[in-house]
């Protein structure tokens, strides 16, 4: 009988590169989904975000709570037109409520009614109640008309003027 040597009874060591090659993999496939949800969380951020220029009346009152309620310039311009010196009596209306707050000490409350839209040619005529009230109830109303026009794709609001 031959003799058997010690290194054909030794067990064969397994390579650890199978082990490897599908961590390497989990790891790629992990990669990929998150970058994918990254992509996708961008995505839904962006369509949430996203300001709405379809509806004249929306633009109206987004463009209402920017500039008299929250009172942010820069916000109010992404819905104005580009030449909006028709804007000149809202912004005599915003200073002229700033005015009697730092006069009076007083904090002055805007908000709006209903929105009521009119076709005026390739324009929309945007008409609105505009109320200015104080804490203690008093309140006055003035009657507003937009003209709320169609510019790079979007309605912006170019004029605005008290009718009342």
């Amino acid at each position: 009988m031959a003799a058997v040597s010690p290194a054909s009874t030794t067990p064969v060591a397994r390579s650890a590169r199978p082990l490897r090659l599908i961590l390497m993999v989990v790891a790629g496939v992990l990669t990929l989904l998150c970058l994918g949800g990254v992509g996708v969380g961008i995505n839904l951020y962006d369509e949430a975000t996203a300001i709405d220029r379809e509806n004249p009346d929306v633009v109206v009152s987004s463009y209402l709570r920017a500039f008299l309620v929250d009172r942010d310039d820069a916000a109010a311009k992404l819905y104005t037109c580009a030449q909006d010196a028709g804007l000149k009596p809202m912004r005599a209306f915003k200073r002229d409520i700033e005015m009697r707050e730092q006069s009076f000490g007083v904090t002055i409350l805007v908000d709006w009614g209903a929105i009521q839209v009119e076709p005026d040619g390739n324009n929309r005529r945007v008409t609105t109640e505009i109320g200015r009230s104080l804490s203690g109830g008093e309140r006055s109303l003035q009657t507003w008309q937009f003209t709320v026009i169609d510019e790079n794709g979007g309605w912006r609001v170019c004029s605005a003027q008290r009718s009342s």
